[in-house]
């Protein structure tokens, strides 16, 4: 069927003509209605509403307003006022001579000379000999000035009262380590051993819990910790600088550069012995070194690859020279280097190619410094030459030294300095020939550089040393092989504690022993990480002896049954064993006899 569209408009046109509501059309449609009727809204009503309520909150605050500015102007003018009045009444006070107002002046008082000792309150009873209150007071002042005058001296802060020794060997001990907690001591030596010190687990005996040779036969020359104290940095005699973990195992080795590249910059690494280095202050995955070959690298832990920047020192010719020590400035910013030519050479760090400060002839040319330390404020550098000189330099003028200190020998080109944890000493030590003295510590002052204390250490040189800036404590690194503790009687708990008794099985078993670590003593902890890994499981249960002694016990019967009761090696003479055959050879010639019959 067709649908005619102008039809059907018309009759909706219709429809909507005829219908004036929405009830008729609904009735039409054939259903009750079209659901809730829609709100609707005068808006000139709400627009008449939101006017008036605009004008009185308008009045409201205009009335505030007002009534602020009002009291304001009141207060003002009696502020005025009153100003008015008192300086009138003062002018008439200084013009006329009137009476005063007010009760009368008390007569003056004579002079007497023991104004000072007269006291307030009743007299004293006759025949009394104590002192009195003010007399008291002055003697707690007297006794507190004192006290005062302790605080300040830092000499009262130098903590020589007791100290500890342990042996590291029988040679000189060149490197020292403290971690940032104090708890684990480093020591290395020309003994080519790096020993691991724990002060929470040793005892009465100072033993060191880990012995090791990480660069095999190459000295140790500097030691340091991160600045979180979980990487250990170790520099030897050799190219390559290495990092240990905390418990001594290896994370990172440097590589070694090609030393048939002149221009030091385009190798990967250093090509010639490494003199010293040093951990950054804030970056704790970056660390630095120098070398003979004339450079000063920075390193990432990250990257095993290649150096992460290369500094180049320089003299005034513009010819190579060879930085003997390195050290960050306390921020970081600045890179600081010793050289053989005794000059001090400092570059901003992400400045590698000319130097911020040069200072030519630092030291004596020839000699070499051992050290450089930055203070705490890092406004100081500190550095030690072999000159037998200790210095102190501003780092904001650079061109001459604060102070010198001279006859401080040195026969080692790794003698330390630092400063104390309060900025106000410097450290350092002095060598000595073989029976022919005792190695000092010097402290200076850091304002007047007077020697303000000394300590004999040892029959031997003192060459490296360090003061912790959390314990207050002094390692001393002497020529001897010792390491020396200077610390306080209550910072070191190993002292009183009583040596750890040895187990009878260990005792016994020690030597027996034929799997990795063998020289290693036997801890349960170690056990547990043997048993885990499977090589050691292999090890231990191979053919033989060595594997599975005390295997099923550790008392001496058990001992005894496996290695001597049950031991089937033939000790007899070896000539009679084979001559115990010849018999049989002889009637029965089967192997030998037919060989030789044509």
């Amino acid at each position: 069927m067709d649908i005619c569209p102008e039809r059907l408009h018309g009759n909706l046109s219709f429809l909507l003509d005829t219908m004036d509501n929405d009830g008729e059309m609904a009735s039409v449609m054939g259903f009750s209605g079209f659901g809730k009727k829609a709100r609707t809204f005068d808006l000139d009503a709400i627009f008449e509403t939101t006017r008036r309520t605009a004008i009185e909150r308008s009045q409201h605050v205009l009335g505030e307003l007002q009534l602020f500015i009002y009291v304001y102007i009141l207060f003002e003018h009696l502020f005025l006022h009153r100003k008015q009045q008192s300086k009138s009444s003062s002018d008439s006070d200084s013009d006329s001579d009137s009476e005063l107002i007010g009760p009368p002046v008390p007569p003056p008082q004579e002079e007497d000379q023991e104004d000072d000792e007269e006291m307030v309150g009743p007299p004293l009873p006759p025949g009394y000999t104590g002192s009195t209150a003010q007399e008291d007071e002055d003697d707690d002042d007297d006794d507190d000035e004192p006290g005062e005058d302790e605080d300040d001296n830092p000499v009262k802060k130098i903590p020589d009262t007791h100290e500890i020794t342990m042996q590291h060997g029988a040679k000189t001990v060149s490197a020292l380590a403290l971690d940032p907690s104090g708890a684990r001591l480093v020591t290395g030596g020309f003994d080519y051993d790096v020993r691991f010190w724990d002060f929470a687990g040793m005892d009465q005996s100072l033993q060191a819990f880990r012995s090791l040779q990480p660069c095999e036969c190459h000295s140790i020359k500097t030691l340091q910790y991160s600045i979180t104290g979980d990487m250990l940095l170790v520099v030897s005699g050799n190219a390559q600088a290495k990092i240990l973990d905390r418990d001594g195992f290896n994370v990172m080795e440097c590589p070694k550069g090609d030393q048939y590249i002149v221009d030091m910059v385009n190798t990967k690494g250093h090509t010639a012995m490494l003199n010293s280095g040093c951990w950054h202050p804030k970056i704790k995955e970056e660390f630095m070194t120098c070398s003979n070959d004339g450079t000063v690298r920075t390193w990432d832990v990250n990257n095993d690859k290649k150096h992460k920047s290369v500094f180049k020192p320089r003299t005034f010719q513009g010819k190579k020279v060879t930085p003997t020590c390195c050290a960050y400035s306390r921020d970081g910013k600045l890179i600081a280097a010793g050289c053989q030519d005794g000059s001090i050479q400092i570059w901003d760090r992400n400045l590698s190619v000319h130097t911020k400060f040069h200072c030519k002839q630092a030291h004596t040319p020839g000699s070499d410094p051992s050290c450089l330390a930055f203070s705490y404020d890092g406004t100081t550098l500190a550095s030690r030459g072999g000159d037998d000189t200790l210095k102190t330099w501003d780092i904001r003028n650079f061109k001459k030294p604060l102070n010198v200190a001279t006859g401080l020998t040195t026969y080692f080109t790794m003698t330390d300095c630092c400063f104390s944890p309060d900025d106000k000493l410097v450290l350092t030590g002095t060598s000595v020939k073989k029976n022919e003295g005792n190695g000092k510590l010097v402290f200076f002052d850091r304002a007047t550089f007077q020697k303000v204390y000394e300590v004999e250490v040892t029959n031997a040189s003192v060459v490296r040393c360090l003061w912790h800036p959390k314990l207050n404590q002094i390692m001393v690194g002497p020529a001897n092989g010792t390491g020396q503790g200077v610390l306080r009687p209550a910072q070191e708990l190993c002292v009183v504690k009583s040596p750890r008794k040895e187990r009878h099985a260990e005792t016994l078993t020690q030597d027996y022993i034929i799997t990795r670590r063998a020289r290693q003593r036997s801890t349960r902890k170690q056990l547990e990480k043997d048993r885990l890994d499977p090589h050691e499981v292999q090890q231990a249960r191979a053919p033989g002896r060595g594997g599975r002694v005390a295997a099923h016990g550790g008392t001496l019967s058990s001992f005894i049954v496996k290695n001597i009761a049950l031991d089937k090696t033939d000790d007899s003479n070896p000539r009679e064993a084979i001559l115990r055959h010849a018999k049989e050879a002889s009637e029965n010639p089967y192997w030998v006899a037919p060989a030789y019959s044509k």
